[in-house]
């Protein structure tokens, strides 16, 4: 068979039979099921009653999934990162960090609560429930009016392409130049315009059960569909806001009346929708038409490699308006009994169908022995009591009789007390089925205090097992795949760094940058014996985290003080209180690096500095001292004595040379000789030895 381009006619053709089809199942096969699972949510029955007995429903399915949705909303929303996205690398590190905390955020800010408690109520009631996360562009468009614009102004406002002048009007003023006393000539303008601004954004909605369908093959929305898409009625001047030509739109209908999707959104809403509103109108833009939106796999090029398309259809017939390739359809499950090898589980309450009937039965059963004990009947002898007195049932009123004894009760044995012990059997059985039961909600007083802890522990524990189930199916399945929608969606359409508010942080964000193929992980957790647990085990670990931290110092290679902070963030988390950030500041990388280098840096001050002496050796050092003290006086003392034993010497010497003078002179006087002086002198000297000695 030869490859070739489809046509416009065989796309419309393959995909509205393909959709027909579809729809036809979900009609056929998965709707009914749904109006009776909404049906005995609401508290009604399938049950007959006779007239005279009780009516009275039972409301076991309502109170099963109203005791459960509060856990399951709690496990997804008390965390502040109901999702968080694990890099893949040490390059995808601060980017799965950013990741993280910029998509919970923008689920937060898309009112995530809604949308979770819708989804999760449709999911519990009605097998499955949808959410959609989508691109959508829009346009806002401002109306202004100026007056008193020059010329310049006038040209530069309507100069811009946004700009359509709804109403224009154009004087002359006339000014007079003080100084020259010219006269000059001046246009004023009076201009109402209306100003378009071109938008967008991502959006999140949980999707209607009855505009939802896909093909009865289909085993997951990944991979394994033929077609899924999303079916609601709009209006003309909707569609041709959106883009939509007028005379594409005008003559497609909408649906009709009485069908079956009337049906289930009577039965969810309790009133129906008025299918000609509108349809009469001498407006032709309030007209409903049917869109469908389906996302199928089909080779249009005729290259043998079928492409996800998006294709726009409108009316009953499906009259193909647009397609074009698309990466995602945008759509995310939540079953809570998922089923292998189909798209299609298990509702909860669909489970309970019997045990809502047999509580029913046993509860009207027990009303009326009740009724016939208090006001049993009576045998009357015939013409010897007041039929009419008999009949009247007003309290005191009196039987008019002829003899005694002619008026006398049926006795009805009262069996109430025993059929209290079925009662209570069904409600066993709704809490194996459910895991949801009155000890777990902790609505029985008396019976968690006249039990112990351990016993109460595993009672919850043992519930909870179901509960925790349902989570993390919800987790696994359409939380994850929801995420990966919104980081796909956010990655497309951003196109620039943008500056964006994160743990009370302006930080500039690339998310370009981000890895679309990101794995995930889902915060689960549940009851307070969990918490408890939980709570216990973060406290030990900060233990160990201080330990290493103090011990080791911040090279440790275990902990650092972002680990620490975010232990600290964990307990408050636990604790209910989720704004952390007003207790401990967040952490950058930066930050903790600058911390460490600082950290460093004292060490290495402190090794440096002059450490404190033991006082055993600051003795023995100033004993020594001491020591070397007196060993220095000693021999200072030596010195001078050496020094003055010199100086003695050397004045005796001083005076023989004085003596040997007065001498000198005496013999010269008295006898007239010549004496060498000097000689003497020289003689007298000699040649000495250092230390005064002579040789």
């Amino acid at each position: 068979m030869e490859l070739k381009p489809l046509t416009e006619d065989e796309i419309e053709s393959i995909v509205s039979s393909a959709v027909s089809e579809a729809v036809d199942f979900i009609e056929s096969e998965i709707q009914p099921e749904r109006v009776k699972s909404q049906k005995y949510f609401d508290g009604q029955s399938d049950l007959e009653y006779e007239d005279g007995r009780s009516k009275v429903v039972s409301t076991k399915c309502r109170d099963v999934v109203r005791a459960l949705k509060p856990s399951l909303m709690r496990v997804f929303l008390d965390s502040q990162s109901p999702v968080e996205f694990i890099p893949t690398g040490p390059e995808d590190v601060a980017s799965a960090t950013q990741c993280t905390q910029f998509i919970n955020y923008k689920f937060n800010q898309l009112n995530g609560y809604k949308v979770l408690s819708d989804v999760f109520q449709d999911a519990l009631v009605k097998r499955v429930g949808i959410c959609r996360a989508y691109y959508e562009d829009y346009s806002t468009t401002e109306v202004h009016k100026y007056s008193g614009l020059a010329d310049e102004e006038f040209n530069y406002l309507v100069s811009d392409e946004s700009v359509e002048v709804l109403e224009h009007g154009q004087t002359v003023e006339f000014e007079i130049d003080t100084t020259t006393g010219t006269e000059t000539e001046k246009s004023v303008h009076e201009v109402k315009i209306a100003r378009k601004k071109e938008a967008g954004d991502i959006c999140i909605e949980s999707v209607p059960p009855e505009e939802f369908f896909v093909d009865r093959n289909a085993k997951d929305l990944d991979k394994n569909f033929y077609v899924v898409g999303h079916r609601v009625e709009k209006t003309v001047g909707e569609l041709v806001e959106a883009g939509y030509e007028f005379e594409d739109v005008v003559d497609l209908g909408g649906l009709s009346d009485n069908t079956t999707s009337d049906t289930e959104q009577y039965a969810r809403s309790g009133y129906s929708i008025d299918r000609d509103e509108g349809q009469n109108n001498t407006d032709p833009s309030s007209r409903k038409v049917l869109i469908t939106e389906a996302y199928m796999k089909i080779d249009v090029d005729g290259t043998g490699y079928p492409l996800l398309h998006r294709i726009i259809m409108g009316g009953t017939s499906y009259k193909m308006l647009d397609h074009m390739p698309c990466d995602h359809h945008g759509f995310a499950t939540f079953c809570p009994d998922p089923e292998p090898h189909t798209l299609w589980g298990r509702s909860l309450v669909g489970l309970l169908f019997d045990d809502q009937d047999a509580s029913t039965s046993v509860v009207r059963s027990i009303l009326d022995n009740v009724a016939l004990v208090n006001t049993p009947r009576l045998q009357i002898v015939e013409s010897q009591a007041n039929i009419n007195d008999a009949l009247n049932n007003e309290i005191g009123a009196i039987i008019r009789t002829r003899a005694p004894g002619a008026v006398s009760p049926i006795a009805i044995p009262f069996v109430a007390g025993q059929t209290l012990s079925a009662l209570q059997y069904l409600d066993q059985m709704i809490e194996q089925k459910s895991g949801v039961s009155s000890l777990s909600a902790g609505m029985n007083a008396d019976v968690l205090q006249s039990t112990t802890k351990q016993a109460v522990d595993h009672h919850i524990s043992s519930a909870q097992g179901q509960t925790e189930i349902i989570a993390r199916n919800f987790a696994e399945g359409g939380m994850k795949e929801l995420f990966r929608i919104l980081l796909q969606l956010t990655i497309k359409h951003s196109f620039k760094e943008e500056i964006m508010r994160l743990n009370n942080q302006f930080v500039p964000v690339d998310v370009k940058s981000w890895n679309a193929e990101m794995d995930m992980t889902c915060n689960v957790g549940l009851g307070t014996g969990k918490e408890a647990e939980k709570q216990q085990a973060l406290q030990q670990t900060l233990q160990i985290q201080q330990m290493l931290y103090q011990q080791y110092g911040p090279q440790n290679g275990l902990v650092n003080l972002t680990q620490i902070r975010n232990t600290l963030a964990d307990i408050l988390a636990s604790a209910g209180m989720r704004n952390t950030e007003r207790y401990f500041q967040p952490m950058t990388l930066e930050q903790e690096q600058m911390m460490q280098q600082q950290a460093q840096q004292a060490q290495q001050a402190q090794a440096q500095a002059p450490q404190p002496m033991d006082p055993s050796q600051a003795i023995l050092q100033g004993e020594q001292i001491k020591a070397q003290s007196k060993q220095q006086g000693d021999m200072m003392k030596l010195q001078l004595q050496a020094q003055k034993n010199m100086m003695d010497d050397d004045r005796a010497r001083d005076k023989m040379d004085q003596d040997l003078l007065v001498k000198s002179a005496e013999l010269l006087a008295k006898h007239g000789a010549q004496i060498n002086v000097a000689q003497i002198k020289s003689a007298q000297a000699g040649l000495r030895q250092p230390g005064g000695e002579k040789q």
